[in-house]
C-alpha cells in the first residue's frame, strides 16, 4: 500500500483506491497525481514520490516536492517550499531553509557527526555534492565537522563544498554567491558575499575570500590563501599568495597586474575614487627610482609600510579616499605573522 504523509500531523492515508482508480501508468502520473490529491475535503500541499524514502522522523515543511528515488534521513529538516528533484538525497543532520531546490543526483548532507546548515532560496545542482567529509588526512572520523551555507545562491553542477575538518572549524558560505560547475571548495574555507567562481575554479582548505570576488575559469587557490573583495583571478591562474582588495592577478604563478577596474567599475565605484586607487597602486607596486633596489628589498619596504607614511606625508588627499586606506590595509593584513604575503608583482618599473 503506498502512503503520503500528511504534513504535520505525520498521520498516512491510503492512496489504494485512487491509484486504482486513475490506473496511472507511470511513475511520473503517480507524482503529478498526489500532487494534486485530495482526502476529506483538505489539500495536501507537500507531496512524496511512493519511490521516495523519506525517514518519518524527517521534518518536512509545507509545499515539499519529494521526487522518485530520493532520499531524506532521520535528522533531516526541509523547509516550506523545497524540491527535491529525482535521485537526490539530504543524509546526516541537515537542514534546508525555505523553498531550496536539489537538482537530480544531488547530495547533501553526511552521517559523520556534525551538521550542514543551508539557507533559504538556495539551488543545488546536478550531482553536486555539498556538505560531505572534509579532504584531509588529519580529520578524525569522530571529531564533529559542520557546513554553513547562506541564502540565494546558485551551486551548479558537479560542485563539491566540504565540512570542517574540526569541531573547532567551520566551513562557510555567505549569501548570493554564483559558484559555477565543477567548483570545489574545501574544508575549512570562508566565502563571503556576491563573489562568482567559474568553472572548475578549485579552494584548497582554510582559504578565505571576502566579497565580490571574480575567478575565471580553472583558478587554483593555495591553501590558507585570502582573496580581498573586488579582486579578480584570471583565467588558469595557480594563486599561492594573498591576493589585496581591488586588484588583479594572472598567470601560471599568479602575478599582480593591477587594479580591476572593470570589476570597480560595474560595482559603482566612482571614477575618483578608482583614480585615487589607480595613483596609489603605481606608487606602491610600479616605482621609477632607479635606485628602488631588489625584489626583496622592495618587499621589505612595503613590510614596514615605508610608502603608507610617505603617503600620508606626500599624498595626504590618497589616504582620505576610504577605498585607498582600505587597499593599503589589506596589503598590510598580508604580511601579518601567520599570512603568506602578496602575490608577485608583474614588474617594478613602468616600463
Amino acid at each position: 500500500m503506498w502512503c503520503l504523509r500528511k504534513v504535520g500531523t505525520r498521520s498516512h492515508f491510503s492512496l489504494s483506491s485512487a491509484l486504482h482508480q486513475s490506473q496511472p501508468r507511470s511513475f511520473s502520473c503517480i507524482f503529478k497525481y498526489l500532487a494534486t490529491y485530495v482526502a476529506d475535503g483538505e489539500r495536501f500541499d507537500s507531496c512524496i514520490h511512493p519511490t521516495a524514502v523519506v525517514h518519518p522522523n524527517a521534518v518536512i515543511g509545507q509545499g515539499v516536492s519529494i521526487g522518485p528515488f530520493c532520499s531524506v534521513s532521520s535528522s533531516a529538516k526541509l523547509g516550506n517550499g523545497c524540491q527535491l528533484h529525482p535521485g537526490s538525497h539530504v543524509f546526516g543532520s541537515t537542514e534546508l531553509g525555505d523553498n531550496c531546490m536539489l537538482m537530480t543526483g544531488a547530495v547533501v548532507g553526511d552521517d559523520y557527526p556534525g551538521c550542514t546548515v543551508i539557507g533559504s532560496n538556495n539551488t543545488i545542482g546536478y550531482h553536486a555534492v555539498i556538505g560531505v567529509k572534509c579532504q584531509d588526512m588529519k580529520y578524525k572520523p569522530e571529531d564533529e565537522c559542520y557546513l554553513e551555507v547562506g541564502h540565494n545562491n546558485d551551486i551548479r553542477e558537479h560542485t563539491s563544498i566540504h565540512r570542517s575538518s574540526k569541531s573547532t572549524d567551520r566551513t562557510v558560505i555567505g549569501n548570493a554567491n554564483f559558484i559555477m560547475g565543477s567548483c570545489h571548495i574545501a574544508h575549512d574555507c570562508k566565502i563571503g558575499n556576491n563573489n562568482i567562481f567559474a568553472n572548475n575554479t578549485l579552494l584548497a582548505g582554510h582559504v578565505e575570500v571576502e566579497d565580490y570576488v571574480h575567478t575565471a575559469g580553472a583558478t587554483v587557490v593555495h591553501q590558507f590563501c585570502h582573496l580581498g573583495s573586488f579582486s579578480f583571478l584570471g583565467g588558469g591562474s595557480v594563486v599561492s599568495q594573498d591576493v589585496p582588495k581591488y586588484m588583479m592577478v594572472a598567470g601560471e604563478r599568479a602575478e599582480l597586474r593591477g587594479l580591476n577596474v572593470v570589476g570597480l567599475t560595474r560595482c559603482g565605484f566612482s571614477i575618483a575614487e578608482i583614480k585615487s586607487m589607480r595613483t596609489a597602486y603605481r606608487k606602491i607596486f610600479m616605482c621609477v627610482d632607479a635606485n628602488a633596489g631588489s625584489l626583496e628589498e622592495r618587499l621589505a619596504e612595503v613590510v614596514l609600510f615605508v610608502f603608507v607614511y610617505f603617503f600620508e606625508e606626500q599624498h595626504e588627499e590618497l589616504v582620505h579616499v576610504p577605498a585607498v586606506r582600505a587597499m593599503l590595509q589589506s596589503i598590510r593584513n598580508s604580511f601579518a605573522e601567520n599570512r603568506r604575503g602578496i602575490c608577485r608583482f608583474r614588474q617594478w618599473n613602468a616600463s
